[in-house]
């Protein structure tokens, strides 16, 4: 069965999220040009609660976020395409107070370290991310939340390793949807032009992801710019992958593996999503056995977890009460 979970889910890879762009606590908004940015994003995840920890698992070297009390029960947090961690910061910090939260770099992204011939497919993605839940302890009981192709990841999980997941938050989700419409969706290798190379290529990605974007001061904005770029080279690899994988499966393939799952289902969708369109957030719930109703996010864009968190949070804490008792 694994077998086939993973090369149905190959098709669930194309979509993206941007790299650090956070709002940062009140305090590092007067930043200097001088600005240190790997700083100021300790500083945010000490203030959502979180503390950055290292786990060396075989060949990779994962960088992630711990929070909250370890006898809890625990939410892993996955990033997207180009992200990291700190995406999710402005939402952990709801969580920390009463689960124990995980938020990992995947590989080759953020502060993830991995060889240079790394395979950066979905399925072997999914795969290293349960290698390293078994190394550090929490892949028992947990509850997994995606955002865009992080999504995808956290989806291919609760499929492979149903025991051990109990819930599933999947947040703007990549899949590959009979109701696509999007340019991004019906030719995947526009995400090449997603590819942060240059400097202005940062702005650019940022107007088509937000529909209200978060206030990021300029000087940390040319820091992040700068840490994009200088992963530009991980960055287009798995765009490739992506690309490559696209041209495979389909929406069908993509249904069986989602019909699948049994576990209870939170959808949440930006209805200004430019790169995944609003009406695959039906799609899912249809292919679900045991989802909610999605919760569509009026105005909001690709990006819930910066954009909106709050309007995210409620229903995410309501959900996870009601399935981790």
């Amino acid at each position: 069965m694994k077998w086939n979970f993973t090369n149905f889910l190959l098709s669930t890879c194309f979509a993206f999220s941007i790299s650090t762009i956070t709002t940062v606590p009140i305090q590092t908004q007067a930043a200097s040009s001088g600005i240190n940015i790997q700083s100021v994003l300790q500083q945010e995840r000490s203030w959502a609660g979180l503390q950055t920890k290292r786990l060396k698992v075989a060949d990779i070297d994962w960088a992630y976020s711990e929070g909250g009390d370890v006898n809890k029960p625990t939410v892993m947090l996955v990033h997207g395409l180009a992200g990291s961690r700190d995406n999710w910061n402005r939402v952990a910090r709801y969580l920390t107070p009463y689960y124990h939260v995980i938020v990992p770099d995947l590989p080759g992204q953020g502060d993830s370290k991995v060889p240079a011939d790394f395979d950066y497919s979905i399925p072997n993605l999914t795969e290293k991310l349960r290698r390293f839940a078994e190394a550090g302890h929490f892949e028992k009981n947990m509850n997994i939340a995606g955002h865009s192709m992080g999504g995808a990841v956290a989806l291919l999980y609760t499929a492979q390793y149903p025991i051990d997941t109990k819930s599933l938050f999947l947040v703007d989700s990549a899949g590959v949807f009979k109701s696509a419409n999007t340019p991004y969706l019906k030719d995947p290798t526009l995400l090449r032009n997603f590819v942060v190379r240059k400097s202005g290529d940062f702005d650019k990605l940022f107007a088509i992801a937000t529909a209200l974007p978060p206030f990021v001061p300029n000087e940390l904005k040319v820091e992040q710019e700068k840490m994009m770029i200088s992963q530009a080279e991980n960055t287009t690899k798995l765009v490739e992958q992506l690309v490559t994988m696209a041209k495979i499966y389909t929406p069908d393939t993509f249904a069986l593996a989602t019909r699948s799952i049994d576990q209870p289902v939170l959808i949440a969708w930006g209805d200004k999503d430019k790169i995944i369109n609003v009406e695959a957030a039906a799609e899912l719930k249809s292919l679900l056995k045991n989802a909610q109703e999605p919760v569509i996010l009026k105005g909001v864009g690709h990006m819930p977890i910066l954009e909106q968190e709050q309007l995210l949070v409620k229903p995410y804490l309501d959900f996870l009460s009601k399935h981790t008792r």
